[in-house]
């Protein structure tokens, strides 16, 4: 029986975790979900000595990555998988970016140096825009009021459906797929104006007005997801893993969690 551990069981990693699971795998994991801590190390090092694949999903503090700090030396040499993010790619002026392009300029440093040590540890580390899904979507923040369209001509995202980051890294586990790094996006980099829109026309409900970023009264850490803009480009994970999204545009995702709103 293959076994699973999970540094991190949050809303991503959960779903993943319980693909596995479906699939006969054990599931050890730390996190709010999981069933052991983070500092027990006797008991985490026991595990991970266990486990067929380690995933963390748990991102850098300001100073360090909290789990190559506690447990590197336990990790070397194993079959790892880590989530990390496009963020490290920095701004790119809407240009494309893969996993050839520099990383590091961007204002995620501790996310860049996270990235690269896993890769150098060997890992699998899959790079993730903005993830979407059920309960996290741009449905919650209309019916919360917490949704902006915001006045910036050519200012796009990425971004991808949970489900797909799942399909992903369960393809690159089944292939033995060479480690490294691979983008896991949809295929249509978009505004954000545009996926609020599309879920209010699903929602029957009036978009909220344009506006300038300062009037919007954004958080620092908001402004600084507008500060940047890039199209990310998921061409070696289609090639290398076989995989195919699916949800290829936010349409798609957002008409499946209307569907299953209105099923519950």
């Amino acid at each position: 029986m293959n076994r699973l551990f999970v540094f991190g069981l949050g809303y991503t990693a959960s779903r993943i975790a319980g693909a596995l699971r479906a699939r006969g795998w054990e599931v050890d994991a730390t996190g709010s979900a999981g069933t052991i801590a983070f500092d027990d190390r006797d008991t985490v090092t026991a595990a991970l000595e266990k486990a067929d694949y380690i995933l963390s999903s748990v991102p850098p503090s300001q100073d360090a990555d909290p789990v190559l700090a506690a447990y590197a030396a336990a990790l070397a040499g194993r079959t790892l998988g880590y989530l990390s993010s496009t963020g490290v790619y920095g701004d790119a002026r809407g240009a494309w970016v893969d996993e050839a392009s520099p990383t590091g300029g961007g204002r995620r440093s501790a996310r860049s140096e996270a990235d690269a040590r896993w890769l150098d540890l060997g890992a699998h580390v899959f790079r993730l825009p903005g993830i979407y899904g059920p309960g996290r979507s741009a449905f919650d923040r209309v019916r919360e009021g917490k949704a902006h369209r915001i006045d910036m001509p050519g200012q796009v995202f990425s971004r991808v459906h949970v489900d797909d980051i799942v399909s992903g890294v369960i393809a690159a586990i089944d292939g033995g797929s060479p480690r490294g790094a691979y983008n896991l996006a949809d295929d249509l980099p978009a505004s954000g104006n545009a996926v609020i829109e599309e879920a209010c026309r699903l929602l029957y409900v009036e978009p909220p007005p344009l506006q300038t970023i300062e009037e919007a009264q954004l958080s620092a850490m908001a402004r600084g997801f507008y500060a940047e803009n890039r199209r990310v480009a998921n061409g070696k994970a289609k090639r290398v893993l076989g995989w195919q999204p699916r949800f290829p545009t936010y349409r798609e995702g957002l008409a499946d969690i209307r569907v299953r709103e209105l099923r519950a």
